[in-house]
């Protein structure tokens, strides 16, 4: 079971990323903390952050040549996440630097108790992409785009780019902002979290999701990340489910984008759907052993060794 889209082979990256980068000061309390109350926290950790940075600094980690595309402010955060990609191996030469400009950050509580997480967050208004911030030769660099659908007006026009390409689009449904709903059709692989589903299709169970999903934007394949629960597919009318794997829990900031750089591996390598779903299910919960989107993201051998290993959470 394949997904049979045809992957351009004579592209400079395997993949380019185009949406947010952050910094991210994750704040580790033995219990979330009630409403005025004084609380004793843990420990704070200072790591990189935003949906298609973690992905992509994950990606280098396993092997992959990635582009960002992205901006950053020219203050310390700023400095801070561009040489946490760099130091992976992520290209950045076609990313912005926005003078005047604090880079996004943002305040993660996690309950060491469970390993959730609650994130407040502040983003510059002249981080927000312009029609010039980037090239079409940049965005079509890849043999996948990856895109997170924050930046929702530049992030069509990337995906319009890409079609006229043949490169494929991959689209992490995270937020429902206006546009949405028109960058979605362009998706061939389109994968959700819980919450976008629950704005989308209120009361619905997974499965009629999936459908509705699939016949309102018509993605090859549809995901829905479900955290222990696994996360459940949906190709040519026929539901998958892949588990996820037991692991000791810290933190789940990132799982969700290292599941989602994960598939992208998989459909570079051109696998079959259920082995993409494994895979990434296996990358998403190494993640969660440490602290952070990028911290806690695997090595290839770790993960391969899980699902050798490794068991899963029950049904």
């Amino acid at each position: 079971m394949k997904l049979n889209i045809p992957i351009p082979s004579e592209k400079p990256f395997d993949a380019v990323g185009l949406g947010l980068n952050a910094v991210d000061n994750l704040i580790i309390v033995p219990g979330f903390p009630e409403r005025n109350t004084k609380s004793p926290l843990n420990k704070v950790v200072v790591t990189g952050g935003g949906q298609i940075a973690n992905a992509f600094s994950f990606l280098a980690r396993i092997g992959m040549k990635v582009k960002y595309l992205g901006k950053f402010g020219d203050d310390e955060n700023g400095r801070f996440s561009m040489d946490s990609l760099k130091s992976e191996g992520v290209d950045l030469l076609d990313a912005v630097v926005e003078d005047d400009c604090t880079n996004q950050y943002a305040y993660i509580i996690v309950d060491e108790s469970t390993g959730e997480r609650t994130i407040m967050w502040h983003r510059h208004p002249k981080l927000h992409f312009m029609p010039a911030d980037f090239s079409k030769e940049a965005v079509t660099s890849g043999k996948i785009l990856h895109l997170d659908g924050h930046e929702v007006p530049f992030s069509i026009q990337a995906a319009k780019w890409a079609q006229e390409e043949g490169i494929p689009v991959l689209v992490d449904a995270e937020r429902l902002k206006e546009g949405t709903l028109d960058l979605l059709p362009l998706a061939d692989v389109l994968i959700a979290d819980e919450h976008f589903c629950r704005l989308l299709c209120p009361g619905m169970d997974y499965d009629q999701i999936l459908h509705v999903m699939q016949e309102r934007f018509s993605p090859r394949f549809c995901a829905i990340t479900l955290g222990e629960k696994g996360s459940l597919g949906l190709f040519s009318d026929e539901l998958i489910h892949m588990p996820a794997y037991q692991v000791p829990v810290l933190d789940t900031t990132g799982c969700g984008d290292v599941y989602h750089a994960a598939f992208v591996y998989g459909m570079v390598k051109e696998w079959e759907i259920p082995d993409i779903m494994k895979f990434a299910s296996a990358a998403a919960a190494l993640k969660c052993r440490n602290y952070g989107g990028r911290i806690g993201a695997p090595h290839l051998d770790e993960i391969e060794k899980l699902m050798k290993t490794g068991t899963f959470y029950p049904a």
